[in-house]
C-alpha cells in the first residue's frame, strides 16, 4: 500500500507541484497541496516543500491564497471553470500566473509544521523561514477582511470555498441564488466526462456556483462591502476550525524561525471562543454553519459539525457531545469506528452515498476527525477509524472518495491527497501524537 501511495503521488508530480487527479483535477488546488505535502514528507520531503512554496508563490497581496492555480501549459478550455472565466488578470493585486479568486480552507500551516515534524532538516527549517510570513499574511487576511459577521470567524463567499462544495449544508442558503440550470448550456463541464453524473454536483448547482463566482469576480473580489452585494455568506465550522489549527500550529512554528508564539496562541484561543459561542448548537451537539444572510444556523447535520474537534483546546463539554455525534448512527457505527465517516448524516432523507459530498466518505475529513479524537484522548476510537480508512484503500485503491457503506472507490482514481493521507496513517508509531 505504501508503494501504490508514493507511485500515485509520484505520477501526479507536475513539475513543481502534485495536480490532485491526472484526469478531473489538471491543475494545482490549495488545500489539495496542503494535504499531499504530508504525505510527501514520508517519502520525498523536499516535494513538500516545493509543493507549498509553489502554490505560496501564487499568494495575492491581500493574503489570499487562491484555491486554484493554473498550469499555463493547458490549452484554454482544458478544466471548467479555466483561466479566462476567473479572469484574474484584470485584478489589481493578483499574482501574474493565472488563479481563481476564492480561497479554501487554511490548512497550509498545519501542512508545514507536519511536514517538519515528520523530517526535520536545515533545509526545511530555511523553507519554514521562507514560508512563515506568507501563512501569517493568509491568517491576517482570513481574520479581517472575511471577518464579514463581525464576531472573530472568517466567512466562506461560496460553497467551494467551504471545501464541501455540493454538501446539504448549503442546500438553503444556495436556493436563494437565483439561477437557471440552462444557465449551463454556455459551458462545458469537464467533471461529468470523467466521473459518472450521479456522482456529481448536478447542472443546477453549477448554474448557482457560476452566480456566486460571476457576482464576486464583479466586484474585483473585493471583500469590503459583501454584506450589500453578495448572495452567499456563512461562516463555516470546518473552515473556522483550520483556522484556529493553523494558528496553533504557528504557534509551534515561530520559535524556529525566531518569532514570537503568543500572538499565535491568543488568537487560536479566540477562534475556538468564537466559534462556540457562534456555532456550535447545544440542542444537536454538534456545530452548524450560520448563514449571515438569515442570522440563523443551518440544521443539517454534516461532517463539517465534527470538524472542530481538531481544535486543542476546545472546551470538554462540546468535545464530549461532538465525539457523542461521530459515534453516533448518523456517522459512527457505535463506539469502534468500524466504517468511515460519512460526510453527511447516513439517517437524513436527503443522505446520497454516491453523489461528492452529500454521503460519500473522503480520507481527508476522516483524517481530520481522527487527529482530533487523537487530541482528545481517543485513541480507541482513532485507531478504528483509521484501520477503516486503510481499508478502503485495500479494497478500493487510491479513490477521490468512497461509498461510505460498501467501501467502492467513486470519483477519480489515482487521487492524490488519498494517497498522502494513506502514507501518514502507514507512518504512524503504535502510540500516535495529536498533531498540535
Amino acid at each position: 500500500m505504501r508503494r501504490l501511495a508514493g507511485a500515485t503521488l509520484e505520477a501526479n508530480w507536475e513539475h513543481d507541484h502534485t495536480v490532485p487527479s491526472r484526469t478531473l483535477y489538471p491543475h494545482q488546488w490549495s488545500w489539495d497541496s496542503a494535504f499531499i505535502a504530508i504525505g510527501w514528507a514520508h517519502v520525498r520531503p523536499e516535494r513538500a516543500w516545493r509543493e507549498l512554496e509553489s502554490l505560496f508563490r501564487a499568494q495575492w497581496a491581500d493574503g489570499r491564497v487562491p484555491h486554484i492555480v493554473f498550469n499555463p501549459r493547458l490549452p484554454v478550455g482544458a478544466y471548467f471553470p479555466g483561466p479566462e472565466f476567473w479572469a484574474s488578470a484584470r485584478v489589481e493585486g493578483a499574482p501574474t500566473i493565472a488563479t481563481s479568486g476564492l480561497v479554501q480552507p487554511p490548512v497550509h500551516a498545519l501542512a508545514a509544521w507536519l511536514a517538519y515534524r515528520r523530517a526535520p532538516s536545515d533545509a526545511a527549517r530555511a523553507a519554514m523561514r521562507r514560508l512563515y510570513p506568507r501563512l501569517v499574511a493568509q491568517q491576517r487576511y482570513l481574520a479581517t477582511r472575511r471577518n464579514v459577521g463581525g464576531a472573530g470567524l472568517a466567512c466562506v463567499v461560496h460553497p467551494w470555498e467551504s471545501g464541501l462544495d455540493n454538501s446539504p449544508a448549503w442546500d438553503a442558503p444556495l436556493a436563494a441564488v437565483p439561477a437557471d440550470a440552462a444557465v449551463m448550456r454556455a459551458y462545458h463541464r469537464h467533471d461529468t466526462a470523467h466521473a459518472a453524473p450521479a456522482h456529481r454536483p448536478t447542472d443546477l448547482d453549477y448554474a448557482r456556483y457560476v452566480a456566486i463566482v460571476a457576482s464576486y469576480r464583479e466586484g474585483g473580489y473585493r471583500d469590503e462591502d459583501l454584506p450589500g452585494r453578495h448572495p452567499f455568506l456563512v461562516e463555516c465550522p470546518l473552515f473556522n476550525a483550520a483556522a484556529g489549527a493553523a494558528e496553533h500550529a504557528l504557534a509551534r512554528i515561530a520559535p524556529l524561525v525566531g518569532a514570537d508564539p503568543a500572538p499565535h496562541r491568543d488568537r487560536a484561543a479566540r477562534i475556538t471562543e468564537a466559534l462556540v459561542r457562534r456555532l456550535y448548537d447545544p440542542n444537536t451537539g454538534t456545530f452548524q454553519p450560520r448563514d449571515l444572510r438569515t442570522g440563523r444556523l443551518i440544521p443539517a447535520r454534516t461532517v463539517l459539525g465534527l470538524a472542530p474537534l481538531m481544535l486543542p483546546d476546545l472546551p470538554t463539554p462540546q468535545a464530549r457531545t461532538v465525539v457523542a455525534e461521530a459515534c453516533s448512527a448518523r456517522f459512527g457505527v457505535a463506539l469502534r469506528m468500524a466504517r468511515p465517516l460519512p460526510s453527511h448524516d447516513r439517517t437524513a432523507p436527503d443522505f446520497e452515498p454516491l453523489r461528492y459530498w452529500r454521503g460519500p466518505s473522503w480520507m481527508n475529513v476522516n483524517w481530520w476527525v481522527r487527529c482530533g479524537l487523537l487530541g482528545h484522548a481517543r485513541a480507541d476510537l482513532a485507531e478504528g477509524l483509521a484501520r477503516s480508512m486503510v481499508g478502503l484503500v485495500a479494497t478500493a485503491g487510491c479513490h477521490e472518495y468512497f461509498h461510505p457503506d460498501t467501501g467502492a472507490g467513486l470519483g477519480s482514481p489515482a487521487f492524490g491527497w488519498t494517497a498522502a493521507l494513506l502514507l501518514d496513517l502507514l507512518a504512524e508509531t503504535r502510540e500516535p501524537a495529536p498533531v498540535i
